[in-house]
């Protein structure tokens, strides 16, 4: 289980790190505009590969089941994970999906174009429908076992800190519209909405 923890902190801490503007701004400095265009294909091509250990690590690694959950339950889980994955196709779909992947910047001027903010669809109940359905998928599984749990509670809050970190940027990328956009969307979790003291 110790092992199973440490590399998971190292795999955020390694996607945290190449994630990061500074990060972004040496590999062009180094690589140059040409190279620095398969940035973004390359951080998630690193991203997925690097995981791979991680999960088998999580498959050989001693472990023990916690709970299953019986039927009926589990089979309305299991049709909670397909709508999850619903859910992150559609708002995959909603946004510029060859930009997310990496490819529209490989393939084009790498010259930053002005991004449109996403607040449809899927986006107009959350500001990051993405990471909820993420969140949901790995948590509605019928099978728990030690390993799962402890591999889903660090993905939870890698996710959670990730989010912070990203709606710095918007913010910085839209201003005040994506401040607004903020007071009005819930983060993760459809209308729930917290007051914020001004």
């Amino acid at each position: 289980m110790t092992w199973l923890i440490l590399s998971l902190l190292l795999w955020g801490l390694l996607h945290s790190l190449l994630a990061s503007r500074t990060a972004k701004e040496l590999a062009q400095r180094w690589l140059g505009d040409r190279a620095a265009r398969f940035y973004r294909l390359g951080y998630n091509i690193f991203a997925c590969l690097s995981f791979l250990p991680v999960l088998a690590l999580t498959a050989i690694a001693p472990d023990r089941a916690l709970y299953l959950v019986p039927l009926p339950w589990s089979a309305l889980m299991v049709l909670g994970m397909a709508l999850a994955v619903a859910a992150l196709v559609a708002g995959f779909l909603q946004t510029d999906a060859w930009e997310f992947l990496g490819l529209r910047q490989a393939n084009g001027p790498l010259e930053t174009r002005g991004g449109t903010l996403v607040t449809s669809g899927l986006y107009r109940y959350v500001r990051h429908p993405l990471y909820s359905a993420g969140i949901a998928f790995i948590w509605l599984m019928p099978l728990m076992t030690a390993n799962v749990l402890a591999i889903n509670a660090a993905l939870t809050i890698y996710v959670i800190v990730g989010a912070v970190f990203e709606e710095r940027k918007l913010r910085r990328e839209f201003g005040q519209v994506y401040t607004d956009y903020q007071h009005a969307t819930p983060m993760f979790i459809p209308f729930l909405r917290f007051r914020r003291n001004k």
